[in-house]
C-alpha cells in the first residue's frame, strides 16, 4: 500500500494561521466576517469531524479495498498521469456527491452542516459533517472499481477538500478571469452559501467550476445581489451536536410521525429539503422562480414608467 501522509493533519497549523491573517486583513478591509460565538461552533465540527474521520476513513479504505481486490476492471499503476486521471474523475464524483447533497434531504441532512452558519469565513471551511463520512463515499465507489488505488483515491479527496479551504472568505474579491472560468473561487463558492433564491442549490464544484457550466447549475456572483450566507430557515444554535443532528431529527420527524402513505414516508427521505407532501412546501426550484418573476415584475413595472 502506498504510503501518502495525512495531509488535512498536516494542514491545521496552515489553518490557524490563515484564518488569524483573514481576521486582520477583513478588519482592515471593515468587512465584519466573524462572530466569536459561531467561529467556536466551527471550528467544534472541524475537530469532531477529524476524530470521527479514523472511523469513516477506516470504513471506506474496507470497501473501497473490497472493490479494488475483487472487482477491478484495469491495473492502474500510481504514477503521474494516473494521479491526473483521478483528478478529473475525483472531481467529478465530487461535483454529483455535493449536487445530490442538495436535491436529496438523506444526503443534506449530514450536508446542511456545511451550511449552518450565518457567515462566511475560513473558520466555515472547517464546519463539517460528523456523519457524512459514513455513507456519501457512495459517490466514489466507481474508481475502486476502475482500478485506482484506494490510497490514491483518499489522497486526492484530501487534495480536494484542502483547495476548498482558501475559497471560503470574503476577504477576496475575484481571480483573474481565466482562474475564474475553470477554478472554483470565493466568489463561485459565496455564491453557493448563499440563501438568495437566485444562489440557491448553485455552483456545487469541488476544485473545478466546469461542471457546474456543463451541467446548468453555475451562476455568477451578481454586483447587485449581494450574498446572504446561511439557510432559507436558519437554526440558530451554536451547539455542536444540535448542528450536527437536528435536520436527522427533523427529516425522520417528517418521514415517520403522522398519517401519511408509505410511499410519502420513503419521499421525506429522497426528495428535496422543503419538499411536503401535502404540496405546502417549497423546494429551492420553487422559490428562484418566484424570486425570477418578482424581478422580472418589477422590471417591467420601471420600464412602463419610464415611458409615462
Amino acid at each position: 500500500m502506498p504510503d501518502f501522509p495525512n495531509i488535512i493533519l498536516y494542514a491545521i497549523p496552515f489553518f490557524i494561521l490563515a484564518m488569524l491573517l483573514e481576521l486582520y486583513v477583513t478588519a482592515k478591509q471593515h468587512i465584519k466576517s466573524y462572530e466569536t460565538k459561531d467561529a467556536f461552533s466551527s471550528i467544534a465540527m472541524g475537530l469532531g469531524n477529524v476524530m470521527l474521520g479514523f472511523a469513516s476513513k477506516a470504513l471506506v479504505l474496507l470497501v473501497f479495498f473490497f472493490i479494488y481486490d475483487n472487482f477491478r476492471l484495469f491495473d492502474i499503476p500510481v504514477a503521474w498521469w494516473s494521479f491526473a486521471l483521478l483528478f478529473f474523475a475525483d472531481d467529478f464524483s465530487y461535483y454529483w456527491f455535493h449536487r445530490i447533497s442538495h436535491e436529496c434531504r438523506l444526503f443534506w441532512a449530514s450536508h446542511v452542516v456545511h451550511h449552518s452558519s450565518q457567515h462566511y469565513n475560513l473558520s466555515t471551511a472547517l464546519r463539517q459533517t460528523w456523519s457524512g463520512g459514513f455513507y456519501t463515499f457512495i459517490f466514489w465507489l466507481w474508481l475502486p472499481l476502475l482500478g485506482f488505488h484506494p490510497a490514491m483515491i483518499l489522497l486526492q479527496m484530501s487534495i480536494s477538500l484542502l483547495y476548498q479551504f482558501w475559497i471560503h472568505t470574503e476577504a477576496i474579491n475575484k481571480m483573474p478571469k481565466r482562474f475564474e472560468a475553470i477554478f472554483n473561487t470565493p466568489s463561485h463558492h459565496r455564491v453557493h452559501h448563499g440563501s438568495n433564491p437566485i444562489y440557491l442549490d448553485r455552483n456545487h464544484a469541488g476544485i473545478l467550476i466546469i461542471w457546474d457550466k456543463l451541467f446548468g447549475t453555475f451562476q455568477p456572483e451578481l454586483e447587485d445581489e449581494k450574498v446572504t450566507y446561511g439557510l432559507v430557515k436558519n437554526i440558530k444554535t451554536y451547539n455542536p451536536i444540535k448542528i450536527a443532528f437536528i435536520e436527522w431529527w427533523c427529516m425522520f420527524k417528517d418521514a415517520f410521525t403522522g398519517r401519511k402513505s408509505v410511499k410519502n414516508r420513503i419521499k421525506y427521505l429522497i426528495k428535496p429539503p422543503g419538499w411536503k407532501h401535502d404540496g405546502t412546501g417549497k423546494v429551492s426550484d420553487d422559490l428562484r422562480n418566484e424570486w425570477l418573476e418578482s424581478v422580472g415584475s418589477v422590471q417591467s413595472s420601471v420600464k412602463e414608467n419610464s415611458f409615462k
